[in-house]
């Protein structure tokens, strides 16, 4: 049978759709000739012997995750009681969407996603809160943990992806319909391999768009369009940045955990501007993850800086996983271990 490749598809997403290695499609398709290689919409691909899937869901530590995955959850999500909304869009105006669930009055924020390369946050995300959505539906322990009492005493808000069009550029690269190819091409400055992009689709930085210590770091940064590092013109200048801070204020969450990859660490301070329970807040992060707690990353302008500046209330970069980014399908299992636990402990703080 004959594969069209759609939108956000990649080697490993078709061959787990139809239940055949990555292997077997570089073995009848003459053309690919690598399982890394990128498939650009529109490309047909020959699949021997191949069935398709009805269950999509069982992708763990299988496939990358990109916007094309979290919307393919959205109906299973909403069966279980999640609240689905959608905050803004990206750029290339991709939803992005925001997820809540449990009634309690404290309110804690989970995001990822930021970087294109970082993707595996995504997955984190997704899904945790499609595991705790189950056990909450079934009234379940999990992990000792009371889901009923932790959802009773807490609000979550979880926006898996903010940068859904970079994390598509990272696993399927770019082509000629692709509506900023000139532009992207001219940023990387004509390679066409994007391991290591990790902005936005116009080469900005989201994670360094914050009004906290911004000039500081746009000063020390690249000055114009890049795959990492660069600033902006000024801070929130982008419409997924904007989402997410115009989401943190309508909702004034009492903490924040902004997932990125790499390094088993948790930054946990800014200037000396983060609340004293934050130090205590860390050590229990820190325990059940085995990740190291560190006060500054050295660093301005980014989500939790500001959020810590801003509110004075306790801000978290959580850096999953060990490795170069992006990292592999084959790190999720790493990563969901040492953070099954923490993202549960996040919300009885």
């Amino acid at each position: 049978m004959m594969h069209t490749v759609q939108i956000g598809e990649t080697i490993n997403k078709v061959a787990f759709q139809y239940g055949i290695r990555p292997f077997d499609i570089l073995l009848f398709n003459r053309e690919v000739f690598s399982e890394q290689q990128y498939i650009y919409p529109g490309m047909r691909l020959y699949i021997q012997n191949g069935t398709l899937r009805q269950d999509q869901m069982d992708w763990l530590g299988l496939t990358e995750f990109n916007q094309h995955d979290l919307e393919g959850m959205l109906s299973r999500l909403q069966k279980n009681g999640v609240e689905t909304d959608v905050i803004g869009y990206s750029v290339m105006n991709k939803p992005i969407y925001a997820f809540k669930i449990g009634t309690g009055k404290k309110k804690v924020f989970y995001s990822g996603g930021w970087h294109a390369n970082e993707w595996i946050t995504s997955k984190l995300l997704a899904y945790f809160l499609y595991e705790i959505s189950e056990r909450q539906k079934d009234q379940q322990r999990w992990h000792g943990y009371s889901i009923e009492e932790l959802l009773k005493d807490s609000t979550l808000y979880v926006v898996p992806i903010v940068n859904p069009d970079g994390i598509e550029l990272v696993q399927q690269g770019i082509y000629n319909e692709h509506p900023h190819f000139h532009q992207v091409l001219e940023i990387n400055k004509g390679m066409r391999s994007f391991d290591h992009w990790s902005s936005n689709i116009r080469g900005v930085d989201l994670n360094h768009q914050w009004p906290a210590g911004w000039a500081k770091e746009a000063n020390e940064s690249p000055k114009e369009p890049w795959s990492r590092h660069y600033s902006g013109q000024k801070p929130l200048t982008e419409p997924e940045a904007k989402a997410i801070y115009n989401y943190t204020n309508q909702h004034q969450f009492d903490y924040v955990l902004a997932f990125h990859s790499q390094g088993q660490v948790i930054y946990w301070g800014y200037n000396h501007l983060e609340p004293e329970v934050s130090e205590e807040m860390v050590s229990r992060l820190s325990y059940v993850s085995s990740y190291l707690p560190v006060k500054t990353a050295d660093s301005d302008g980014g989500y939790k800086d500001w959020f810590i500046q801003h509110y004075r209330k306790p801000g978290f970069t959580i850096e999953v996983g060990v490795g170069v980014n992006p990292l592999s399908p084959d790190h999720f299992s790493e990563v969901w271990s040492n953070n099954c636990l923490l993202t549960l402990e996040a919300l009885s703080l």
